[in-house]
Protein backbone atom coordinates (compact mmCIF):
# COMPACT_ATOMS: atom_id res chain seq x y z
CA UNK A 1 0.00 0.00 0.00
CA UNK A 2 1.02 3.95 -0.75
CA UNK A 3 2.80 5.31 1.99
CA UNK A 4 1.63 9.09 2.52
CA UNK A 5 2.77 12.00 4.28
CA UNK A 6 0.30 14.70 4.97
CA UNK A 7 2.77 17.97 5.00
CA UNK A 8 2.49 21.23 7.20
CA UNK A 9 -1.49 20.85 8.19
CA UNK A 10 -3.51 22.30 11.01
CA UNK A 11 -3.74 18.55 13.08
CA UNK A 12 -6.12 18.10 15.40
CA UNK A 13 -6.20 14.91 17.76
CA UNK A 14 -8.90 13.44 19.90
CA UNK A 15 -6.50 11.24 22.46
CA UNK A 16 -6.70 11.79 25.12
CA UNK A 17 -8.47 14.94 24.73
CA UNK A 18 -9.18 17.12 21.62
CA UNK A 19 -5.99 19.03 20.89
CA UNK A 20 -4.34 21.24 17.53
CA UNK A 21 -0.77 21.37 16.68
CA UNK A 22 0.01 24.40 13.44
CA UNK A 23 2.49 22.77 10.74
CA UNK A 24 2.06 19.28 12.01
CA UNK A 25 3.17 16.28 9.60
CA UNK A 26 1.37 13.08 9.60
CA UNK A 27 2.85 9.93 8.70
CA UNK A 28 0.79 6.66 6.98
CA UNK A 29 2.28 3.57 6.49
CA UNK A 30 0.62 0.32 5.26
CA UNK A 31 -2.59 2.10 6.19
CA UNK A 32 -1.96 2.75 9.84
CA UNK A 33 -0.59 5.96 11.02
CA UNK A 34 2.92 6.14 11.26
CA UNK A 35 3.88 9.28 12.83
CA UNK A 36 2.59 12.64 13.71
CA UNK A 37 4.90 15.51 14.06
CA UNK A 38 6.44 18.75 12.53
CA UNK A 39 9.31 18.46 10.25
CA UNK A 40 8.59 14.43 9.86
CA UNK A 41 11.42 13.03 7.57
CA UNK A 42 10.16 11.52 4.25
CA UNK A 43 10.76 7.96 3.25
CA UNK A 44 11.39 6.58 0.13
CA UNK A 45 8.77 6.31 -2.36
CA UNK A 46 6.62 8.10 0.13
CA UNK A 47 3.59 10.21 -1.89
CA UNK A 48 3.78 13.70 -0.30
CA UNK A 49 0.27 15.62 0.34
CA UNK A 50 0.95 19.39 1.08
CA UNK A 51 -1.60 20.24 3.92
CA UNK A 52 -1.21 23.36 4.09
CA UNK A 53 -4.31 25.58 4.88
CA UNK A 54 -5.93 22.25 5.43
CA UNK A 55 -7.16 21.14 8.74
CA UNK A 56 -6.66 17.42 9.35
CA UNK A 57 -8.47 15.02 11.97
CA UNK A 58 -9.59 11.64 12.76
CA UNK A 59 -12.24 10.74 10.06
CA UNK A 60 -15.66 11.06 11.64
CA UNK A 61 -17.49 8.13 13.27
CA UNK A 62 -21.40 7.99 12.78
CA UNK A 63 -22.79 5.67 15.64
CA UNK A 64 -26.24 5.37 13.99
CA UNK A 65 -27.89 5.56 11.07
CA UNK A 66 -30.24 3.78 9.15
CA UNK A 67 -28.56 3.45 5.73
CA UNK A 68 -31.71 1.89 3.53
CA UNK A 69 -33.14 5.54 4.71
CA UNK A 70 -31.14 7.27 2.05
CA UNK A 71 -33.61 6.80 -1.25
CA UNK A 72 -36.08 8.54 1.54
CA UNK A 73 -34.32 11.38 2.24
CA UNK A 74 -36.01 14.62 3.55
CA UNK A 75 -39.53 12.99 3.03
CA UNK A 76 -40.58 13.00 6.59
CA UNK A 77 -38.78 16.65 7.52
CA UNK A 78 -42.75 18.26 8.83
CA UNK A 79 -43.81 15.37 11.38
CA UNK A 80 -43.13 13.95 15.08
CA UNK A 81 -42.08 10.37 15.74
CA UNK A 82 -45.77 8.53 15.30
CA UNK A 83 -46.20 10.15 11.90
CA UNK A 84 -42.42 8.99 10.94
CA UNK A 85 -43.42 5.68 12.10
CA UNK A 86 -45.96 5.55 10.06
CA UNK A 87 -45.19 6.08 6.76
CA UNK A 88 -41.53 5.55 6.85
CA UNK A 89 -41.75 2.05 8.93
CA UNK A 90 -45.21 0.80 8.50
CA UNK A 91 -46.44 1.86 4.78
CA UNK A 92 -42.66 2.43 2.70
CA UNK A 93 -40.70 -0.32 4.08
CA UNK A 94 -42.28 -2.98 3.55
CA UNK A 95 -42.09 -1.24 -0.43
CA UNK A 96 -38.07 -2.09 -0.18
CA UNK A 97 -37.00 -4.84 -2.51
CA UNK A 98 -33.06 -6.28 -1.80
CA UNK A 99 -31.99 -4.04 -5.36
CA UNK A 100 -33.56 -1.01 -3.34
CA UNK A 101 -31.50 -1.63 -0.18
CA UNK A 102 -28.62 -2.00 -2.79
CA UNK A 103 -29.08 1.44 -4.27
CA UNK A 104 -29.57 3.07 -1.21
CA UNK A 105 -26.89 1.48 0.96
CA UNK A 106 -24.49 2.29 -1.91
CA UNK A 107 -25.72 6.25 -1.85
CA UNK A 108 -25.94 6.80 1.43
CA UNK A 109 -22.36 5.28 2.73
CA UNK A 110 -20.62 7.38 -0.31
CA UNK A 111 -22.79 10.29 1.27
CA UNK A 112 -21.13 9.23 4.60
CA UNK A 113 -18.07 9.23 2.66
CA UNK A 114 -18.34 12.51 1.16
CA UNK A 115 -19.12 14.17 3.97
CA UNK A 116 -16.07 12.90 6.32
CA UNK A 117 -17.97 9.95 8.16
CA UNK A 118 -15.56 7.00 7.88
CA UNK A 119 -17.46 4.94 10.13
CA UNK A 120 -20.92 4.39 10.41
CA UNK A 121 -22.75 2.11 12.53
CA UNK A 122 -25.58 0.59 9.98
CA UNK A 123 -28.74 -0.22 11.68
CA UNK A 124 -30.28 -2.18 8.84
CA UNK A 125 -33.20 -2.60 7.06
CA UNK A 126 -35.64 -4.94 8.09
CA UNK A 127 -39.57 -5.05 8.07
CA UNK A 128 -40.88 -2.94 10.47
CA UNK A 129 -44.31 -4.04 9.94
CA UNK A 130 -43.06 -7.77 11.44
CA UNK A 131 -42.22 -6.27 14.66
CA UNK A 132 -44.02 -7.91 17.56
CA UNK A 133 -43.32 -7.86 21.50
CA UNK A 134 -42.39 -11.24 21.27
CA UNK A 135 -39.60 -10.65 18.80
CA UNK A 136 -39.09 -9.44 14.85
CA UNK A 137 -40.69 -12.34 12.56
CA UNK A 138 -38.59 -13.19 10.10
CA UNK A 139 -39.28 -13.44 6.40
CA UNK A 140 -38.29 -15.48 3.66
CA UNK A 141 -36.36 -12.33 1.56
CA UNK A 142 -34.53 -11.48 5.19
CA UNK A 143 -31.27 -12.40 3.89
CA UNK A 144 -31.28 -11.22 0.54
CA UNK A 145 -31.88 -7.67 2.15
CA UNK A 146 -28.82 -7.97 4.89
CA UNK A 147 -26.52 -8.96 1.21
CA UNK A 148 -27.27 -6.44 -0.78
CA UNK A 149 -27.06 -4.20 2.34
CA UNK A 150 -23.83 -5.53 3.08
CA UNK A 151 -22.74 -5.29 -0.34
CA UNK A 152 -23.93 -1.86 -0.60
CA UNK A 153 -21.34 -0.87 2.40
CA UNK A 154 -18.28 -3.05 0.82
CA UNK A 155 -19.38 -1.34 -3.04
CA UNK A 156 -18.76 2.16 -1.53
CA UNK A 157 -15.43 1.57 0.82
CA UNK A 158 -16.90 2.80 3.95
CA UNK A 159 -15.88 1.15 7.50
CA UNK A 160 -19.34 0.00 9.03
CA UNK A 161 -21.03 -1.79 11.67
CA UNK A 162 -23.45 -3.81 10.29
CA UNK A 163 -26.25 -4.26 12.83
CA UNK A 164 -28.68 -7.18 11.41
CA UNK A 165 -31.69 -7.44 13.55
CA UNK A 166 -32.24 -10.45 14.90
CA UNK A 167 -34.50 -13.21 14.55
CA UNK A 168 -34.05 -16.21 17.39
CA UNK A 169 -36.74 -17.97 16.43
CA UNK A 170 -35.35 -18.37 12.63
CA UNK A 171 -31.51 -17.68 13.02
CA UNK A 172 -30.57 -19.50 10.07
CA UNK A 173 -30.64 -16.04 7.45
CA UNK A 174 -28.74 -14.44 10.85
CA UNK A 175 -26.07 -17.10 10.42
CA UNK A 176 -25.89 -16.62 6.79
CA UNK A 177 -25.55 -12.90 7.42
CA UNK A 178 -22.88 -13.66 9.70
CA UNK A 179 -20.91 -15.58 7.76
CA UNK A 180 -20.67 -12.85 5.14
CA UNK A 181 -18.13 -10.76 7.05
CA UNK A 182 -14.56 -12.12 7.07
CA UNK A 183 -11.39 -11.25 5.50
CA UNK A 184 -12.79 -10.47 1.85
CA UNK A 185 -14.67 -7.27 3.72
CA UNK A 186 -12.10 -6.27 6.07
CA UNK A 187 -13.81 -2.55 7.13
CA UNK A 188 -16.89 -4.51 7.81
CA UNK A 189 -17.95 -6.12 10.70
CA UNK A 190 -21.53 -7.32 12.22
CA UNK A 191 -23.00 -6.27 15.50
CA UNK A 192 -26.26 -8.06 16.72
CA UNK A 193 -29.26 -5.19 16.35
CA UNK A 194 -32.36 -6.19 18.71
CA UNK A 195 -35.72 -4.69 19.62
CA UNK A 196 -34.44 -4.31 22.91
CA UNK A 197 -35.96 -3.90 26.06
CA UNK A 198 -38.29 -1.18 25.16
CA UNK A 199 -39.94 -3.26 22.58
CA UNK A 200 -39.95 -6.77 23.78
CA UNK A 201 -40.81 -8.89 26.57
CA UNK A 202 -38.06 -10.46 28.50
CA UNK A 203 -38.35 -13.93 27.19
CA UNK A 204 -37.22 -12.51 23.72
CA UNK A 205 -34.79 -10.15 25.05
CA UNK A 206 -33.03 -13.09 26.89
CA UNK A 207 -33.26 -15.28 23.54
CA UNK A 208 -31.58 -12.10 21.54
CA UNK A 209 -29.06 -11.93 24.02
CA UNK A 210 -27.88 -15.73 23.80
CA UNK A 211 -27.69 -15.62 20.14
CA UNK A 212 -25.55 -12.18 20.27
CA UNK A 213 -23.35 -14.50 22.68
CA UNK A 214 -23.44 -17.63 20.57
CA UNK A 215 -22.24 -15.87 17.43
CA UNK A 216 -19.73 -13.90 19.59
CA UNK A 217 -21.33 -10.50 19.02
CA UNK A 218 -21.92 -7.26 20.60
CA UNK A 219 -25.48 -5.98 20.62
CA UNK A 220 -27.24 -2.24 19.85
CA UNK A 221 -30.67 -1.53 20.35
CA UNK A 222 -33.02 1.28 20.42
CA UNK A 223 -34.03 2.39 24.21
CA UNK A 224 -36.67 4.47 25.28
CA UNK A 225 -39.66 4.29 28.47
CA UNK A 226 -42.11 1.58 26.76
CA UNK A 227 -44.47 1.10 24.89
CA UNK A 228 -43.50 -2.83 26.49
CA UNK A 229 -41.62 -1.60 29.12
CA UNK A 230 -41.22 1.13 30.44
CA UNK A 231 -38.29 0.48 32.91
CA UNK A 232 -36.32 -1.25 30.41
CA UNK A 233 -33.10 -0.67 32.09
CA UNK A 234 -34.14 -1.84 35.42
CA UNK A 235 -35.52 -5.01 33.74
CA UNK A 236 -32.24 -5.93 32.40
CA UNK A 237 -30.62 -5.11 35.26
CA UNK A 238 -32.89 -7.38 37.54
CA UNK A 239 -32.87 -10.09 34.70
CA UNK A 240 -29.12 -10.20 34.78
CA UNK A 241 -28.56 -8.86 31.26
CA UNK A 242 -26.70 -5.60 31.91
CA UNK A 243 -23.63 -5.81 30.19
CA UNK A 244 -21.05 -3.43 28.58
CA UNK A 245 -20.84 -4.27 25.11
CA UNK A 246 -24.19 -2.98 24.41
CA UNK A 247 -24.77 0.16 22.48
CA UNK A 248 -28.15 2.01 23.38
CA UNK A 249 -29.96 4.62 21.17
CA UNK A 250 -31.81 7.92 22.63
CA UNK A 251 -32.71 7.09 25.83
CA UNK A 252 -34.08 10.57 26.49
CA UNK A 253 -37.17 9.87 28.48
CA UNK A 254 -35.10 7.03 30.39
CA UNK A 255 -35.13 8.38 34.59
CA UNK A 256 -31.39 9.35 35.50
CA UNK A 257 -31.29 6.33 37.72
CA UNK A 258 -31.60 3.88 34.78
CA UNK A 259 -28.46 6.09 33.32
CA UNK A 260 -26.34 6.05 36.02
CA UNK A 261 -26.97 2.07 35.66
CA UNK A 262 -26.26 1.97 32.18
CA UNK A 263 -23.11 4.44 33.08
CA UNK A 264 -22.10 1.96 35.79
CA UNK A 265 -22.38 -1.09 33.48
CA UNK A 266 -19.87 0.04 31.26
CA UNK A 267 -22.50 0.06 28.18
CA UNK A 268 -22.37 3.39 25.69
CA UNK A 269 -25.49 5.43 24.66
CA UNK A 270 -25.63 7.01 20.95
CA UNK A 271 -27.31 10.15 20.88
CA UNK A 272 -28.56 11.63 17.73
CA UNK A 273 -29.14 15.33 18.70
CA UNK A 274 -30.88 17.03 15.71
CA UNK A 275 -33.18 13.90 14.92
CA UNK A 276 -34.16 13.82 18.74
CA UNK A 277 -35.45 17.05 18.51
CA UNK A 278 -36.62 17.40 15.44
CA UNK A 279 -39.20 14.16 15.99
CA UNK A 280 -39.87 14.68 19.44
CA UNK A 281 -38.06 11.66 21.60
CA UNK A 282 -37.85 14.33 24.64
CA UNK A 283 -35.52 16.30 26.07
CA UNK A 284 -31.68 17.13 25.63
CA UNK A 285 -29.30 13.81 26.95
CA UNK A 286 -25.53 14.73 26.39
CA UNK A 287 -25.35 16.26 29.84
CA UNK A 288 -27.35 14.00 31.55
CA UNK A 289 -25.42 11.10 30.25
CA UNK A 290 -22.31 13.16 31.29
CA UNK A 291 -23.51 13.54 34.87
CA UNK A 292 -24.60 9.52 34.77
CA UNK A 293 -20.95 8.39 33.64
CA UNK A 294 -21.92 6.80 30.37
CA UNK A 295 -19.98 6.58 27.52
CA UNK A 296 -21.68 8.83 24.23
CA UNK A 297 -21.47 9.18 21.41
CA UNK A 298 -23.42 10.60 18.46
CA UNK A 299 -25.37 9.61 15.14
CA UNK A 300 -27.48 10.86 12.10
CA UNK A 301 -30.39 8.24 12.64
CA UNK A 302 -32.28 9.22 9.31
CA UNK A 303 -32.00 11.33 6.75
CA UNK A 304 -35.98 11.45 5.98
CA UNK A 305 -35.60 14.11 8.85
CA UNK A 306 -31.93 15.58 9.26
CA UNK A 307 -28.75 15.98 6.90
CA UNK A 308 -26.66 13.44 7.19
CA UNK A 309 -23.32 14.74 7.91
CA UNK A 310 -21.91 14.81 11.45
CA UNK A 311 -21.35 18.88 11.61
CA UNK A 312 -24.67 19.44 12.05
CA UNK A 313 -24.95 16.91 14.41
CA UNK A 314 -22.09 18.06 16.66
CA UNK A 315 -24.16 21.40 16.47
CA UNK A 316 -27.42 20.25 17.60
CA UNK A 317 -25.92 18.50 20.34
CA UNK A 318 -24.13 21.44 21.64
CA UNK A 319 -26.97 24.14 21.54
CA UNK A 320 -29.63 21.62 22.60
CA UNK A 321 -26.79 20.39 25.38
CA UNK A 322 -27.98 23.80 26.62
CA UNK A 323 -31.33 23.77 26.95
CA UNK A 324 -31.38 20.96 29.63
CA UNK A 325 -29.11 20.71 33.24
CA UNK A 326 -26.04 19.34 33.27
CA UNK A 327 -22.04 19.80 33.10
CA UNK A 328 -21.72 23.05 30.46
CA UNK A 329 -20.43 21.05 27.33
CA UNK A 330 -17.46 22.49 25.23
CA UNK A 331 -16.80 21.97 20.80
CA UNK A 332 -13.90 19.84 22.51
CA UNK A 333 -16.24 17.23 24.08
CA UNK A 334 -18.62 17.37 20.92
CA UNK A 335 -15.80 16.75 18.56
CA UNK A 336 -14.43 13.79 20.98
CA UNK A 337 -18.27 12.12 21.33
CA UNK A 338 -18.05 12.59 16.74
CA UNK A 339 -14.83 10.69 16.88
CA UNK A 340 -13.12 8.43 19.58
CA UNK A 341 -15.95 8.38 21.72
CA UNK A 342 -17.78 6.76 18.93
CA UNK A 343 -15.07 4.56 18.23
CA UNK A 344 -14.98 3.38 21.32
CA UNK A 345 -18.86 2.77 21.84
CA UNK A 346 -18.49 0.35 18.48
CA UNK A 347 -15.91 -1.26 19.91
CA UNK A 348 -13.54 -0.16 17.66
CA UNK A 349 -11.49 2.27 19.73
CA UNK A 350 -8.08 0.63 19.20
CA UNK A 351 -8.68 0.95 15.75
CA UNK A 352 -10.05 4.21 14.85
CA UNK A 353 -11.30 8.00 16.26
CA UNK A 354 -7.74 9.12 16.71
CA UNK A 355 -4.33 10.13 14.97
CA UNK A 356 -2.50 7.47 17.49
CA UNK A 357 0.16 6.14 16.54
CA UNK A 358 -0.51 2.56 15.19
CA UNK A 359 -4.27 3.07 14.12
CA UNK A 360 -6.12 2.72 11.11
CA UNK A 361 -5.24 5.70 9.18
CA UNK A 362 -9.03 7.26 8.86
CA UNK A 363 -8.76 10.61 8.35
CA UNK A 364 -9.96 14.01 7.17
CA UNK A 365 -8.71 17.12 5.62
CA UNK A 366 -10.78 20.19 5.75
CA UNK A 367 -9.90 23.07 3.83
CA UNK A 368 -8.84 25.96 6.32
CA UNK A 369 -9.11 28.23 3.63
CA UNK A 370 -12.66 28.17 3.05
CA UNK A 371 -14.53 31.48 3.51
CA UNK A 372 -16.55 29.81 5.86
CA UNK A 373 -13.62 28.56 7.77
CA UNK A 374 -10.94 30.99 7.46
CA UNK A 375 -9.25 33.79 10.02
CA UNK A 376 -10.33 30.94 12.71
CA UNK A 377 -8.82 31.33 16.07
CA UNK A 378 -10.10 28.22 17.76
CA UNK A 379 -9.54 25.09 15.39
CA UNK A 380 -11.80 22.76 17.39
CA UNK A 381 -14.50 25.26 17.53
CA UNK A 382 -14.36 26.17 13.87
CA UNK A 383 -14.95 22.45 12.91
CA UNK A 384 -17.86 21.89 15.65
CA UNK A 385 -19.52 25.34 14.93
CA UNK A 386 -18.48 26.59 11.71
CA UNK A 387 -17.54 23.34 9.54
CA UNK A 388 -20.21 21.66 6.83
CA UNK A 389 -19.57 18.59 4.08
CA UNK A 390 -19.12 21.28 1.39
CA UNK A 391 -15.33 22.14 3.27
CA UNK A 392 -14.50 18.69 3.38
CA UNK A 393 -11.75 18.40 0.23
CA UNK A 394 -9.70 14.72 1.35
CA UNK A 395 -11.10 11.63 3.13
CA UNK A 396 -8.85 8.02 3.74
CA UNK A 397 -10.23 4.90 4.89
CA UNK A 398 -7.55 2.52 6.38
CA UNK A 399 -4.85 4.52 4.28
CA UNK A 400 -6.79 4.54 0.82
CA UNK A 401 -8.16 8.11 -0.52
CA UNK A 402 -11.86 7.71 -1.18
CA UNK A 403 -12.04 11.45 -1.75
CA UNK A 404 -9.38 14.02 -3.39
CA UNK A 405 -9.73 17.58 -4.60
CA UNK A 406 -13.74 17.47 -2.89
CA UNK A 407 -14.48 14.86 -5.34
CA UNK A 408 -15.16 11.15 -4.59
CA UNK A 409 -12.71 8.56 -6.18
CA UNK A 410 -13.57 5.09 -7.94
CA UNK A 411 -17.08 5.62 -8.35
CA UNK A 412 -19.56 6.29 -11.16
CA UNK A 413 -21.42 9.32 -9.06
CA UNK A 414 -23.71 9.05 -11.80
CA UNK A 415 -25.20 5.76 -12.15
CA UNK A 416 -25.26 5.51 -8.54
CA UNK A 417 -27.92 8.31 -8.45
CA UNK A 418 -29.90 6.75 -11.61
CA UNK A 419 -30.21 3.28 -9.39
CA UNK A 420 -31.06 5.19 -6.13
CA UNK A 421 -33.05 7.15 -8.12
CA UNK A 422 -35.21 4.36 -9.48
CA UNK A 423 -35.33 2.89 -5.97
CA UNK A 424 -36.80 6.12 -4.84
CA UNK A 425 -39.35 5.68 -7.35
CA UNK A 426 -40.37 2.90 -6.78
CA UNK A 427 -40.73 3.06 -2.74
CA UNK A 428 -42.75 6.20 -2.83
CA UNK A 429 -44.78 5.63 -6.23
CA UNK A 430 -48.05 4.40 -4.69
CA UNK A 431 -49.84 7.05 -3.07
CA UNK A 432 -49.31 6.88 0.64
CA UNK A 433 -52.50 5.79 2.73
CA UNK A 434 -53.53 8.66 5.13
CA UNK A 435 -52.51 7.83 8.87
Amino acid sequence: MESLLLRNGLVIDTEPTPIARHNCDVLIENGRIAAVGPGLPTPAGTTVLDATDRIVLPGFVDTHRHVWQAVLRSIAVDMDLPEYFTLVRQQLGPRFRPEDVLAANTLGALECLDAGVTTVQDFAYARADRVTPDGYVAGESDYDYAEAAFEGLRTAGVRAVFGYLLTPQDTAAVRRAHALFGTDAPLLTMVAASLGPSNQHVESIVADWNLADELGLSLVTHIGSGPVNERPIELLRDNGLLRPDILYVHGNDLSDDELKMIGDSGAAVSVTPAVEARLGHGGPLLGRLRTAGANTALGVDVVTTVGGDMFSVMRAGLLTSYLAPGPHLTPGDLLRMATLDGANALGLGDQVGSLKVGKQADVVLLRADDLNLACAHDPIGSVVTAAHPGNVDTVLVAGKVVKRDGKLAGHDLAAVRAKAREAADHVAAQPVPAA
